[in-house]
């Protein structure tokens, strides 16, 4: 591995945290509970970036192997926050283990990357393989969507779709599936106009409410108007260390990216965009320097998930989307979605080290041939 690219990812992930730290911070004087975020924040970035240098270290090759395995204990997790599992914020998406919170939905975007791999590259017929790849995503959205948590399973579907399209399946099968997609949606649609008894008794009343927030997003939500007026009404640059320019309650996680630019000016907007950008550029660098096919996939999935949840939260903040909780990769205040990240770049390293290597050996050979 060159020095030049360690230092990048390297300087990337600092920049990050130092954006992260600052705001949160700032975040203390939104709520007493935010008082210590930036510390625990930090916490989070070492345990990080150990993990990130430990998964460099590894080879890819056995986490395909015990894919299956890490799948079924998260659905199993999964089962048992829909059972027993806390309600936070009418959510039970997190286990507690004393003062850590951890969220199976967070990794379970790893494991489903994994296994819809493994039935990629198997040696199924191809209808075989579309059949596995679509039941092993239903389970662990069915299962999120009663926590309930709608982001997770965009990232769920958007898996799905990317070893879809890498499947090549004849142009009959999509449209027999997109036809039986519209099918189910225009079913529930029926239902939810006409006969909402039926929902109501197979999946609850909160599923009302759930809509109503989607559809109905930018009517009297008092946390969208604020981030906007922060957004909106922000100078080019404003030194806001230590103070805060406006209240928003979720400063430190899905709003952040308002937060920051309240704060601190539009000119953090443009430094945290460009930032994303080469970040993925990078990734998509290791991509194209890449002839593995599963390993390919991997780095696909990872930088597509990473890009959306970037436009997504910042579409957010913007108001453009329904505000669903999907947090700024590495700004946001949350330790299973940034430990997942780390891990996930961890695994995309491994295989720089793994190009590097081979790089070497063929040097190695030629100079014996000459």
């Amino acid at each position: 591995m060159t020095k030049l690219k360690d230092n990048r990812i390297y300087l990337y992930i600092f920049i990050f945290f130092i954006i992260s730290v600052i705001n949160l911070y700032n975040a203390k004087y939104l709520n007493n509970l935010y008082e210590y975020y930036y510390i625990k924040q930090t916490i989070w970035y070492i345990a990080g970036f150990i993990t990130m240098i430990f998964f460099s270290k590894r080879n890819v090759n056995h986490l395909f192997k015990y894919a299956k395995l890490f799948y079924y204990v998260l659905n199993i997790l999964l089962l048992y926050l829909l059972l027993f599992g806390d309600s936070i914020n009418n959510i039970r998406a997190w286990i507690s283990i004393g003062p850590i919170n951890f969220q199976p939905s967070e990794f379970m975007k790893l494991a489903l990357a994994l296994v819809l791999i493994n039935v990629l590259c198997s040696k199924d017929k191809k209808l075989i393989k579309f059949i596995k790849m679509f039941i092993y995503t239903l389970i662990p959205s069915i299962l999120v969507f009663l926590e309930p948590d709608t982001g997770a399973i965009i990232f769920y579907i958007l898996i799905f779709a990317i070893m879809l399209f890498f499947l090549k399946l004849k142009w009959y099968y999509y449209f027999l599936f997109l036809l039986l997609s519209l099918l189910l949606i225009g079913g529930f649609t029926f239902l939810f106009m006409f006969n909402q008894d039926i929902l109501i008794k197979l999946i609850g009343t909160s599923f009302f409410y759930r809509v109503d927030r989607l559809i109905n997003f930018r009517t009297n939500n008092y946390q969208l108007d604020l981030a906007l007026i922060s957004i909106f009404s922000a100078p080019l640059f404003r030194n806001g260390f230590n103070n805060m320019a406006l209240y928003i309650p979720e400063g430190a996680t899905d709003f952040i990216f308002a937060f920051s630019i309240g704060n601190f000016g539009f000119i953090v907007a443009l430094i945290i965009i460009i930032l994303y950008a080469l970040f993925i550029l990078y990734i998509n660098n290791i991509l194209r320097k890449n002839h593995l096919k599963k390993t390919n996939y991997l780095i696909v999935s990872f930088n597509l998930m990473f890009g959306v949840q970037v436009l997504i939260n910042i579409l957010m903040n913007i108001g453009l989307v329904p505000i669903i909780g999907i947090t700024l990769p590495f700004l946001s205040y949350g330790g299973s979605s940034m430990l997942f990240y780390f891990i996930y770049l961890g695994i995309i390293l491994s295989l720089t080290t793994t190009l590097d290597s081979n790089k070497s050996m063929n040097s190695f050979h030629m100079d014996k041939l000459d």
